[in-house]
């Protein structure tokens, strides 16, 4: 399987040499990572070439590392029925610089270039409905970006007594939250009746 892997890579970066920047293969599938401005090109060949025939656009979504220049990645998986294989690209972005869309390419895109808009904030150069997918219409902020607070910024109620929905600053206190990630179980600090019994024994 690696050696079909390696061939598929080679064929793509010698093809595409101003858009594949490197390529690896992990967990059996083979990523690329590409030059952000090619991407519709390299997406477009991906479809198109013989060898390739990555028919399928299967998804297309965002990985927030705030910590680097370039926050965002935007992943784009996808599938060759012909072929049966799967291949994933990568581009990386930050912020304010838009993404080309792949919607002249894949139709289906434009959808998942609004959820990554919504739920990340990238733009996406071309697309001419970047308007919020999941989210309500006057929703702040984007919910999958690391530093968007788990409580969100509003809380959204049904008020019975003024008959619409009513959107109010979240009151929730919690500057810091300790994760353990432990069980109940191991969490639990107190005992459970019997459990003095098993520490006896041990004795």
């Amino acid at each position: 399987m690696d050696e079909t892997l390696n061939d598929l890579a080679d064929h793509i970066s010698h093809a595409e040499p101003h858009a594949v920047q490197k390529w690896e293969i992990t967990h059996g599938e083979l990523t690329l990572y590409c030059v952000r401005d090619q991407i519709r090109s390299l997406i477009k060949f991906l479809r198109d070439d013989s060898q390739c025939r990555f028919e399928t656009l299967v998804d297309i979504c965002g990985v927030d590392f705030p910590q680097r220049r370039e926050r965002f990645e935007i992943v784009y998986h996808m599938l060759s029925m012909r072929m049966n294989q799967r291949i994933r690209v990568k581009i990386s972005t930050d912020a304010e610089t838009a993404v080309p869309s792949i919607v002249e390419v894949f139709p289906v895109a434009e959808w998942f270039e609004r959820e990554a808009l919504d739920m990340y904030g990238v733009l996406f150069a071309g697309n001419t409905d970047m308007r919020r997918l999941l989210t309500d219409y006057g929703f702040e902020g984007h919910p999958l970006r690391k530093d968007f607070p788990l409580t969100g910024y509003v809380e959204v109620r049904y008020d019975e007594l003024e008959k619409r929905v009513v959107y109010e600053p979240v009151k929730l206190v919690q500057e810091y939250r300790n994760f353990d990630f432990l069980s109940p179980w191991e969490g639990a600090q107190a005992l459970i009746p019997g459990d003095e019994k098993a520490g006896e024994g041990a004795q």
